[in-house]
């Protein structure tokens, strides 16, 4: 059946309940998990001509940096309590459905299992989901978690 099973995330409590079920779908194939997270991307940003401080920009990459690997190693932890291999991979993206697309084809996951919708909540799902784009823009099964 499966065999890599590519598990996107943002971390909210949807993202981390289709986590839960795609590890015990991965244990019951005998497949392993590429665990992603999308982070964004950020640009100099100038307000009426002020340049934003160096400062601002590392700090908040950092921070985002720390978001991921909290995020991802939740994941990772539930692998490891299932003793299903896992790989977790944080990349930067303008675009979550992009990135999720592209990992998954590079990585030669069979199936890209993810929520139904994330930290935008419902709304998201009238406005176009990344998970809508994913489902859209692929060659590769997705299994939605709702």
């Amino acid at each position: 059946m499966f065999k890599h099973i590519l598990v996107p995330t943002d971390g909210s409590a949807l993202s981390q309940g289709a986590a839960r079920s795609a590890v015990s779908l991965a244990k019951e194939c005998g497949a392993r998990i590429t665990a992603l997270y999308a982070k964004p991307e950020f640009h100099t940003l100038f307000v009426e001509g002020v340049k934003i401080d160096e400062s601002v920009w590392k700090r908040t990459s950092e921070l985002v940096e720390k978001e991921a690997l909290e995020i991802l190693g939740f994941i990772s932890h539930l692998c490891s309590e299932a003793g299903v291999p896992c790989t977790a991979l944080a990349v930067n993206s303008l675009e979550p459905s992009e990135a999720i697309i592209d990992t998954a084809t590079k990585n030669g996951c069979d199936l890209i299992f993810m929520a139904s919708h994330g930290r935008k909540g419902l709304s998201s799902l009238l406005l176009g989901s990344e998970t809508h784009k994913v489902l859209t823009h692929t060659k590769i099964p997705v299994l939605v978690y709702r």
